[in-house]
């Protein structure tokens, strides 16, 4: 018989023992019952584990946190014998938390494939199917038509790049929002708007800057759409791309409208500059699959790039923007674990009550939104504002939005159980990538726990 006969017998003894192995982890993880301060006979342990952290990467850990493997849900266990509630989920990685029994499955049938990591030259059958789901879902309500996948949300933005420079050459220029954010290599942080992520360096001057929208100044559409006519006009055929964050990620988590989006949109389309949709924070966290679904701006979108909650990064794009051999390649595409793990997410999403107006992620930014509000005309009136977002992505302002006042807080939040973490400038908002798996039980005592760290102040 073949081998892959013989692999077509095994497989039902392997399901066995996975099946057998995720109930074994998920017994002992129910042990994980809600907050918990560190254990006396942990501690040590547990700041040796951080001290190392520190010692071999060159700087301190941001929060003393080090995971022990063990997790449910929205809650993980620390190597100091704490759990903490997270709502950072690595920033955004973990959209269903921690110890997920499905997540589980689909990771151990990745790791028992014959290789770890799968490349572009050589793919496994993992990487055929994740494409042709990606294409299928994004083409629902856009031209997208191809997906390439590659290890990180960095590289996918890289690629997208690469796509509108070459199909638009010789333009080399890039149209972005202020605050915006869209990675760590030296092109990405080119594009992102924040001088503290490129000190020391180059400067190419290649992206141009436009004002994000401002829900407290009614002429904020105009002034962006003027501000990106003056560029065109200055600069006449040499921007490539229009590339955006639907909702500014590390730029402060405000949201913009349909309304704001589209005149950019249409002069876009109407100068041949492409456009590009930086989905890297907001994909699968918006309510829908896609922000492009979500502000219903999918017809414009020439280009979009996804990572964080997929597991592995991809730039999906159109007939007009498939490059030519060559451009974008490399060895990596990802591991087959994060393709497993990713299409188990994918499924959940679309299958399970997930996505829509509806939808469980609604539900929860519902209840999140209103919490934050309430707290603000009551107990905690002045130390909570602005309270807004897109989907599992929420940001209120603490106290006057100052930096100290929200590293303070977020210091205290952790010490007290929850796990948040800064966004935006001006002011400084506390952040939550809230993952799709938390029940309403957990939303209070994250809520509750809020209110007792605004109430300690700073």
């Amino acid at each position: 018989m073949p081998l892959i006969g013989q692999q077509l017998d095994l497989n039902q003894k392997i399901n066995e023992l996975i099946d057998s192995l995720t109930n074994e982890v998920e017994k002992n993880n129910k042990q994980i019952a809600g907050i918990k301060a560190a254990s006396p006979e942990f501690q040590d342990n547990g700041k040796k584990w951080m001290d190392t952290a520190g010692q071999f990467r060159g700087r301190p850990l941001h929060y003393p946190y080090v995971g022990s493997g063990a997790g449910r849900g929205p809650y993980v266990e620390l190597e100091d014998g704490s759990v903490k509630l997270d709502l950072i989920n690595g920033i955004g990685i973990h959209l269903f938390g921690h110890s997920h029994p499905t997540v589980i499955k689909a990771g151990l049938k990745g790791a028992i494939m014959d290789v770890v990591t799968q490349g572009n030259l050589e793919p496994n059958k993992e990487y055929v199917q994740f494409t042709k789901k990606l294409v299928e879902l994004a083409g629902k309500k856009s031209n997208l038509k191809y997906a390439w996948l590659s290890t990180c949300g960095t590289m996918a933005n890289e690629n997208a790049l690469k796509l509108s420079r070459q199909k638009n050459s010789p333009a080399r220029m890039i149209l972005g929002f202020k605050n915006a954010f869209a990675g760590r290599s030296t092109m990405m942080a080119e594009v992102t708007d924040n001088p503290a992520y490129k000190q020391g360096l180059p400067d190419y001057n290649e992206v141009l800057r436009i004002p994000f929208y401002d829900k407290k100044d009614p002429q904020s559409g105009e002034k962006t759409l003027r501000a990106m006519k003056e560029h065109v006009e200055k600069h006449g055929k040499n921007i490539s791309v229009f590339g955006f964050e639907p909702m500014l990620g590390e730029g402060g988590y405000m949201p913009a409208n349909r309304e704001f989006f589209v005149p950019l949109l249409d002069f876009c389309k109407a100068n041949g500059i492409a456009v590009w949709a930086d989905e890297v924070q907001t994909f699968s966290r918006t309510g829908e699959l896609f922000a492009f679904e979500t502000l219903d701006i999918g017809k414009y979108v020439d280009l979009v790039t996804i990572a964080k909650t997929a597991q592995i990064g991809a730039t999906l794009y159109t007939e007009d923007y498939n490059p030519k051999p060559g451009l974008i390649a490399g060895t990596f595409s990802g591991s087959t674990v994060s393709m497993r793990t990713g299409m188990a997410m994918l499924d959940m999403l679309t299958n399970d009550g997930y996505l829509g107006k509806e939808g469980r992620i609604m539900q929860i930014h519902n209840k999140f939104i209103s919490g934050f509000e309430k707290l603000g005309n009551t107990t905690c009136n002045g130390k909570i504002s602005d309270a807004s977002g897109m989907g599992l992505m929420i940001a209120f302002t603490p106290f006057e939005g100052k930096k100290e006042q929200a590293d303070v807080f977020l210091k205290k939040l952790f010490a007290n159980g929850v796990i948040g973490f800064p966004c935006g400038k001006d002011p400084v908002r506390a952040r939550f990538l809230v993952p799709a798996c938390i029940k309403d039980e957990d939303i209070q005592i994250a809520l509750d726990v809020i209110e007792k760290t605004l109430q300690e102040g700073v």
